[in-house]
């Protein structure tokens, strides 16, 4: 079968970033502010004598800071361990004393020797959420967003997502899986997810994802602990 998508980038392949979503900040028109009543001459005189000892003070005072170039954390995505057609990767934070957060990957082909057109990362989310686990799914730009993205295990009825952003490394979903989804995923052989491509409305591509040593990659993950558990948590360790 002929490649529809085309390969995903190697910043893509390297990091799912999480999605910064702009917040609204227009609060509405702010009211014009009122024009200043008239004023003797000499109220406005001293204004117009100010002006030139800001602009000095803006442009030549030697006690204005002017801050300092500083280095950004170098955060560095590692795989720390392999299980059949997963990986582990983890994340090395400087400063982090705690275990090093991870999830488990993988690439997805149209062709087994092909290359990468996407990327799925599962990891556990905290107990007593609907979702048992969080997943991003990273596709190539081209896909029909209105059509979303499928996801069946096995013979089993595919289940759709939206996507739910694109930038310029590609197209990304964001899904959470119950316990008995995840109990899918160990028990099944293989997964398909299912997208369509804008230029070929009429077509659907599969892209096949393994589920060999899904279990074992899985149970890997450390269960991350509730927020209002590690707050405590964090407070008795200070």
């Amino acid at each position: 079968m002929a490649t529809i998508l085309k390969p995903l980038g190697l910043a893509a392949l390297i990091a799912l970033g999480g999605a910064a979503y702009a917040q609204d900040t227009n609060e509405g028109d702010a009211p014009a502010a009122e024009a200043p009543a008239a004023e003797a001459p000499a109220t406005d005189a001293p204004a117009t004598e100010e002006a030139p000892a800001a602009a000095d003070e803006a442009t030549g005072n030697p006690d204005l800071d002017m801050g300092e170039t500083t280095e950004a954390p170098q955060v560095e995505t590692y795989v720390d361990e392999v299980f059949d057609d997963w990986q582990r990767e983890c994340l090395r934070i400087p400063g982090n004393d705690g275990p090093a957060p991870c999830q488990i990957t993988q690439f997805l082909r149209e062709e087994p020797e092909g290359a990468p057109v996407g990327k799925v990362s599962i990891g556990k989310l905290p107990e007593g959420n609907e979702a048992a686990a969080g997943s991003m799914i990273i596709v190539p730009l081209g896909v029909l967003l209105t059509q979303q993205m499928t996801i069946g295990v096995d013979s089993a009825a595919p289940k759709r997502y939206p996507f739910r952003f694109c930038d310029p490394n590609g197209c990304v979903a964001q899904i959470g899986y119950t316990s008995a989804e995840v109990a899918a995923f160990k028990a099944g052989g293989s997964a398909t997810l299912t997208v369509v491509p804008v230029a070929a409305p009429d077509q659907k591509v599969e892209l096949p994802l393994s589920l060999k040593g899904f279990t074992a990659a899985y149970d890997s993950l450390e269960q991350p602990a509730a927020p209002e558990a590690a707050a405590p948590a964090a407070e008795a360790a200070q």
